[in-house]
């Protein structure tokens, strides 16, 4: 499969955006979309959940303004099933959705959702006793959600396991963690597909983008196959075509050729 990426840069929680929102500011969040459909983006991520209790309606006015302006299908980010829907409803094409867990008063209602959209899931390994500890806790959830999600009649390639990345500014074992929790969730579920909002790792820390980016070729190893980042990033994305070709994902290096071809490549 070609990586995915989910462009992460239409987010309520970057105050730019917020602004752009609450004013309506169409040519500023349709510049963000453009661009990272330009950088290779295959979805915009939608953000609006600062909004409150206008995140329904700003989550519609996201999705509209952003497919007006690109041919990709947004990733809906929220954890509230009516913001979810009122996003949903007027989505073009196939959209994801940003996420279901073990939560009790959220798998129902994101299930729902899934069924009747059709669409593709974030799984965030999470459930109502809290934030799980290790990676064999992780594993455990993420074994859950995709066996009761593929009960429901969800296909595995359909899924995308999010292990849940959290800062090393917190706790120096969360980056190991979360990289053996990787390995253990691909290799058990070959068929699934594992996603993270990549810059968390970085949270707190200076120099963000060198931990992000070394943290992102070390999950490549364990099998990444998807991530939520900045698609303009260009040494996220050299690093990113350099190790494809490397870990025998690039046949005969071709992606890796053609970005260097289009001066994508940087060092």
């Amino acid at each position: 499969m070609e990586f995915l990426i989910v462009g992460e840069k239409i987010n309520s929680s970057r105050k730019s955006v917020k602004e752009a929102i609450e004013k309506g500011d169409t040519a500023f969040i349709q510049k963000l979309a453009q661009e990272q459909a330009a950088a290779g983006a295959q979805y915009i991520d939608a953000n609006a959940g600062l909004l409150m209790e206008k995140e329904p309606e700003a989550l519609a006015w996201l999705v509209k303004t952003i497919q007006a302006a690109v041919d990709r299908p947004c990733c809906l980010d929220s954890p509230n099933p009516i913001a979810l829907e009122a996003g949903l409803r007027v989505h073009q094409a196939r959209a994801m959705i940003n996420s279901i867990s073990l939560e009790a008063n959220r798998y129902d209602s994101i299930l729902a959702l899934v069924k009747r959209y059709q669409t593709r899931i974030i799984a965030l390994c999470i459930d109502d006793q809290g934030m799980p500890q290790s990676a064999d806790d992780r594993f455990r959830l993420a074994s859950t959600l995709i066996e009761k999600l593929k009960g429901e009649g969800i296909p595995r390639e359909d899924i995308f396991v999010d292990p849940l990345v959290q800062p090393i500014s917190t706790d120096s074992s969360f980056g190991t963690i979360a990289l053996e929790a990787m390995e253990k969730i691909k290799k058990a579920f070959p068929d699934s597909h594992l996603i993270c909002g990549l810059s968390n790792i970085s949270f707190g820390l200076p120099l963000r983008r060198l931990l992000n980016q070394v943290f992102f070729i070390l999950a490549l190893g364990r099998g990444l196959d998807a991530a939520i980042i900045d698609p303009n990033d260009p040494r996220m994305i050299s690093g990113l075509k350099a190790a494809r070709a490397l870990l025998g994902q690039d046949p005969f290096c071709g992606g890796y050729l053609k970005a260097f071809r289009q001066n994508l490549l940087v060092v």
